[in-house]
């Protein structure tokens, strides 16, 4: 029977705006992608006149239906649009009734007669799910990928009486993921992108604009609907095939195998790249040899020897598991639930009822797929769930795993617990009230995504720049700790989820991470000031504030890592293709120095995730807390165990491992030129792994008598001082001419004067401790050293007589290019000033060169024709032109010469982690 939705034909109100260009459109179809499509179309301006779906099932309308409904469209619900071949008139009456100008086909299950098609004034056009030719039919999504397409899409047609035949009016593809599924496909690109395709196709039919572009019959392919019965998994095929073949059919209609009798259906394939893992082998009809029930998951085997991994199973009653609990024994014990669990599930069980709308009560039986549910109203309960029951985050495939009621309740419940974790992350916290509020500092080495004591139980004390006086004990990591760390690493990058991880989600994770270090950065930067003696003003905006920046960068360009494609002399009669691929490297070691804990860990860690690696980083032995609570943030922000690994000790002991192991394919290192020389012999005799070192340096800063004095005497005391001198571009020296030398002396000493040395953590303070005893030591000796070369001590020279590690602001004039003050890094707040003759640039130039560091320069001159000749004669990675110490995270960072090779930070940082794959093909 003929029937329409709705009490009454409702016209559109009369105060709706009129737009030039808008058309009176019929949508004629269904599901999410047609009521988006519709909505769409209506806030552009364009008048749905009638929507024409299918009926109710169950009791439940169509979403398409649902969306115009309550918007006053005019809809219909027609069984079928003709019979024995001919148009039912009724039906055909009711269509006409409306007057559309154009047909618009979204997602349409029927069969649509050519006179209704044709109806319309700019007749009607149809979304279909594959670059036509390719794919047409049904099951084109299915298709795209069962064949191992390397590109997907979808195209806008006008409709004709051929199959999927019509001339194009647009097309979109995206490059289709190594390990896409159905689901994922269509969810990032092909339901998105559609809908704004959809709207764009209708707009430029109304503007005029539309082409019609007849399909070519080269390359044209038709395939048949896939249904359930023809989904079995054959299994004489590569492991290629067999991974196309299973990721073709999820999450429908399913890829299926019979195990000990029983129809398994295969969900969440991946192919294997490394090696496979021990497991316990499981027979599978057909298969030539047995499948492997791994803690990763089920591996699979192809005929060419090759594996591929499965992460889920279902079975004939509708649960899904873990493939990786296949042999699992017993079901889990059930819970009983708290008043405010209860409470949880009644608002599910509304949430059920509202979508299971055909459903009287929802029982603990009731089984949400076999009541109705299809797979957009998963997306629908878990979107629900997470609005209406504090945030509580469920995925997809928890639905899959759980379709009876009690059994939903009960995973639901099992995650509000933490439950479902694979294991906890525990924190034996050091605890203490400062700086107005609780800091709880992780002390253990993070190994595999867990805290925990040093192998053989040893520990050393961490001190308090600012009194002297012990923070904690943290772990003194040994040998063994150190190999647990890489081969967690190593498992992580070849057999876990990060090595399958899509680049997108990848980058996901990164933000995630940004994030949270934003949202603890007053924590971090506290204990960055009781760790490193980092004054925390600075330590909150530079410290903390460029860390979560670096990672916000770098987690944009996860899924923008590209190689190229190369032509080259083509081999005739043949043809052939050469690309680049940008792969990771595996395993990396990071070592990072103690003057910038956090950020030197996050100028390399974040291009080195980017780049899919995983690491094992060893912070400064002085200075290990905020690397541990990084360690525990990355746990918060979901990346999987042995991705990341912390391991706090000695240089000479985890250090010297990392350079020396084997299973390490990157390492980088920031700290003196020294260590650097052997770190890079010990990584070429041990497997020649790649490296990168950011070292020492002397970097020299040019005044000269043209330029704003003001500005280059703070400037320049900020290029000595800032950060208590521990800063690797550093100006380790001072060129002023001649003119203007003793006015920016006298000038620079009565700043000095005016800064207030103390407690870093009062925001009044401009200079905090120096970061270690030893290091005060040092920097003691090195005055010493300059005051019996000759040089003039000007200012300071002394410790602050106050507990703790502080260190006047000193200034050495009339220093000599042979002194050692003038040739060795100070690496504290030092300021080394040496007088050059008025207008001698070639001269100065010739003394600011005259070092074996390169890593950062600057100069200082109101003109720009020197500022430039001098830029460019600055045999340095960075020079600064009237300004200082500007890093930004998009800008490449790294020495000449001996202060190392090899960059951080911008594009150029990635490099250091990726290496380039070249494939060339003959077809």
């Amino acid at each position: 029977m003929l029937w329409r939705g709705g009490q009454a034909l409702r016209r559109f109100s009369t105060s709706r705006i009129c737009f030039k260009n808008k058309l009176k459109v019929a949508l004629i179809g269904q599901s999410l992608f047609g009521q988006e499509v519709y909505s769409h179309l209506c806030k552009e301006g364009h008048r749905v006149v009638g929507v024409f779906t299918v009926p109710d099932k169950d009791g439940k309308a169509d979403p398409l239906a649902l969306a115009a409904e309550k918007n006053g469209t005019p809809v219909f619900k027609f069984p079928r649009w003709r019979v024995k071949g001919k148009t039912i008139k009724e039906v055909a009456e009711a269509y006409r009734s409306v007057g559309a100008e154009l047909n618009v086909l979204p997602f349409c299950t029927q069969f649509i007669p050519m006179d209704v098609i044709d109806s319309p004034k700019h007749g009607s056009i149809v979304y279909h799910p594959s670059i036509l030719p390719r794919h047409r039919g049904a099951s084109a999504i299915n298709w795209t990928l069962i064949m191992g397409d390397k590109k997907a899409g979808f195209s806008v047609f006008w409709a004709d009486d051929g199959l999927d035949t019509g001339p194009i009016l647009l097309q979109r593809s995206c490059d289709v993921e190594p390990n896409d599924t159905v689901d994922a496909l269509y969810n990032r690109f092909l339901f998105p992108e559609g809908i704004k395709a959809m709207v764009e196709a209708v707009q430029l039919i109304a503007d005029g604009k539309a082409p019609r572009i007849p399909q070519s019959e080269e390359g044209a392919t038709y395939e048949g609907i896939q249904k359930k019965e023809n989904a079995e998994i054959s299994w004489n095929q590569s492991a290629e095939a067999l991974h196309n073949w299973i990721r073709g059919h999820d999450k429908v209609p399913g890829a299926w195998a019979e195990i000990n009798g029983q129809v398994v259906t295969f969900y969440g394939s991946s192919l294997l790249n490394s090696s496979v893992p021990p497991g316990e082998p499981l027979e599978i009809k057909g298969a030539e040899k047995p499948g492997l029930v791994t803690k990763n998951g089920l591996v699979l085997f192809g005929n060419d020897g090759k594996a591929l991994m499965v992460r889920n199973l279902q079975f004939e009653d509708g649960k899904m598991i873990p493939a990786s609990q296949y042999f699992s024994s017993g079901e889990m014990s059930v819970v009983e639930l708290t008043a405010e669990e209860m409470k949880v599930a009644e608002t599910i069980k509304v949430i059920w009822a509202g979508i299971l709308s055909n459903v009287p009560a929802i029982e603990d039986s009731t089984d949400f797929f076999k009541s109705g549910a299809r797979s957009m109203d998963v997306a629908r309960l878990v979107e629900e769930i997470r609005q209406k029951c504090g945030g509580l985050q469920l995925q997809n495939e928890d639905v899959y795993m759980a379709t009876k009621f009690e059994d939903f309740i009960q995973k639901v419940v099992r995650k509000l617990r933490g439950e479902d974790q694979e294991a906890e992350l525990v924190v034996d916290y050091v605890s203490k009230e400062i700086n107005d509020m609780t800091v709880k500092m992780p002390y253990q080495c993070f190994i595999n995504g867990q805290f925990t004591d040093a192998e053989d139980g040893k520990t050393y004390d961490t001190i308090n720049p600012t009194d002297g006086s012990t923070i904690c004990q943290v772990s003194y990591a040994s040998l063994v700790d150190v190999d647990k760390a890489v081969a967690a690493a190593k498992d992580a990058f070849e057999n876990g989820e990060w090595g399958r991880m899509n680049a997108r989600d990848r980058g996901r994770l990164m933000y995630r991470l940004a994030d949270l270090m934003e949202e603890k950065q007053e924590e971090l930067a506290t204990i960055e000031a009781l760790d490193s003696g980092a004054v925390y003003t600075l330590a909150l905006k530079t410290h903390i504030g460029m860390s979560v920046q670096t990672f916000r960068y770098f987690a944009g360009w996860c899924d923008k890592i590209q190689g190229s494609t190369i032509p080259i002399n083509q081999a005739r009669p043949n043809r052939n293709l050469t690309f680049t691929k940008k792969e990771p490297l595996g395993v990396c070691a990071i070592i990072i120095p103690w003057n910038y804990p956090l950020m030197m860990l996050a100028w390399k860690s974040a291009a080195c995730l980017a780049a899919g690696n995983t690491l094992v980083l060893k912070p400064a032995q002085v200075t290990p807390l905020t690397a541990l609570k990084f360690a525990e943030l990355s746990v918060k922000a979901g990346f999987p165990k042995g991705v990341i690994n912390i391991i706090p000790g000695s240089g000479g002991v985890v250090g010297q491992r990392l350079s020396e192991h084997p299973d390490i394919r990157k390492l980088g290192f920031t700290g003196s030129t020294l260590i650097g020389k052997q770190i890079m012999k010990s990584c070429a005799v041990s497997n020649l792994k790649k490296v990168s070192l950011e070292l020492g340096g002397k970097s020299p800063l040019i005044i000269f008598n043209d330029c704003e004095l003001e500005k280059a005497v703070r400037m320049g005391m900020g290029a000595v001082f800032f950060n208590k001198g521990e800063n690797c571009i550093a100006a380790g020296r001072l060129f002023v001419e001649e003119s203007i030398h003793d006015e920016f002396v006298t000038r620079v000493v009565e700043e000095i004067k005016k800064m207030k040395i103390g407690d870093p953590l009062d925001r009044s303070t401009d200079h905090g401790p120096q970061n270690h005893k030893a290091h005060l030591e040092k920097l003691l000796q090195y005055c010493e050293a300059g005051v019996k070369e000759g040089a003039t001590l000007v200012y300071g020279g002394r410790q602050v007589q106050r507990p703790g590690f502080f260190m006047e602001p000193t200034v050495f004039t009339d220093v000599e290019d042979h002194m050692y003050l003038a040739k060795e890094e100070s690496f504290g707040p030092i300021m080394v000033i040496s007088k050059f003759p008025n207008g001698d640039i070639d001269g100065v130039l010739q003394r600011a060169n005259n070092t074996e560091y390169g890593l950062a320069s600057g100069v200082f001159t109101r003109d720009i024709n020197k500022a430039m000749y001098v830029s460019e004669k600055l045999e340095a990675g960075t020079v600064f032109i009237n300004t200082y110490n500007k890093t930004d995270v998009a800008a490449p960072f790294g020495g000449f010469k001996q202060s190392g090779f090899g960059k951080d930070l911008g594009e150029e940082a990635l490099n250091e982690y990726l290496k380039t794959k070249s494939v060339t093909l003959e077809y």
